[in-house]
């Protein structure tokens, strides 16, 4: 199976200047994910997506941000994994 055939979108709820990177869970049908770095320049949203990709086990490559560069609701692109794949993975 290609990354191709195995692509989705997933709706974030991005935490900048958090503690530390953390996924905290399921809001309806977004993922709430804290991230350490602030929303300057785009720093949180490259760490938002190198602290899925290793979340996931996936190369940084695989997952990008889609939707909402400069606000909190994002929408996330991930090459390799299914929606159900990733809902899984995510599952307290």
């Amino acid at each position: 199976m290609s990354l191709a055939s195995t692509t989705c979108r997933i709706a974030i709820k991005a935490i900048p200047n958090a503690p530390k990177n953390q996924v905290v869970g399921w809001l309806g049908d977004a993922l709430k994910v804290k991230v350490h770095a602030p929303a300057l320049e785009g720093r949180a949203n490259e760490e938002l997506c190198e602290f899925l990709a290793e979340s996931l086990g996936l190369p940084k490559r695989a997952v990008s941000v889609a939707q909402g560069d400069k606000s909190r609701q994002k929408l996330v692109q991930v090459e390799g994994l299914t929606l159900d794949q990733l809902r899984q993975r995510f599952r307290a």
